[in-house]
């Protein structure tokens, strides 16, 4: 099965997977807290205000260029060459006999010039007027695959992105759940970028341990 065709209740039948309303993981990683600094506020209401003049317009590249790319190099997910955010590589793998594969919009993976272990934090970007596909299963897909890779030793976190809405995303086992939506237009969007850095930090402490 190819990520852009999966959907959450196919690999709900196909993988007997259990939906959760609330998952410690998940709570535990939402609830994380993180300084933002001035400018990194100054900079996101910057960012705010282009994502409310053109969010209903723009179509999934222009969304990444303006508004995705820029908060999540605010974050800095390239680290000193032992992980960094990659876009739109290839990832497959096996998962209880049927073939998954795909290329997530991006995902944080140890590696520096190519991708090696993905580790956490997969996203599908969409317009947010008529997305194409379930980008929630497709996001879901890259994750199973990463807990392939990882053989099961600790959770995986994601989030799938429609247009000013983040949805965040764990995997644990065969359970996994999906956060309510965080509105960037909104102040909401500070939310963002502390849950951000601290799946930052979450991943720097897996990497050294």
């Amino acid at each position: 099965m190819f990520f852009k065709d999966c959907t959450l209740e196919q690999l709900d039948k196909t993988f007997n997977l259990k939906p959760l309303n609330q998952m410690p993981v998940l709570e535990a990683w939402l609830q994380g807290q993180s300084d933002i600094l001035e400018q990194e506020r100054n900079y996101l209401l910057i960012l705010q205000n282009y994502l409310r003049d053109n969010v209903d317009n723009w179509n999934e590249y222009e969304l990444v260029m303006h508004a995705i790319g820029p908060i999540f190099t605010l974050v800095g997910f390239s680290y000193q060459h032992l992980f960094n955010l990659f876009g739109e590589r290839p990832l497959g793998g096996t998962i209880e006999g049927t073939e998954l594969s795909g290329k997530p919009d991006g995902m944080i993976a140890t590696g520096y010039r190519e991708p090696d272990k993905p580790y956490f934090c997969f996203q599908e970007y969409k317009k947010e007027r008529d997305p194409n596909g379930d980008p929630a299963g497709q996001a879901l897909a890259a994750m199973l695959v990463a807990q392939e890779m990882n053989e099961h030793q600790f959770p995986i976190y994601g989030c799938y992105i429609l247009g000013r809405y983040w949805r965040f995303m764990a995997l644990q086992g065969k359970e996994y759940a999906i956060s309510d939506s965080y509105v960037a237009t909104r102040e909401d969007i500070f939310d963002i970028l502390r849950i951000l850095k601290v799946l930052k930090q979450m991943i720097i402490e897996r990497v050294r341990n």
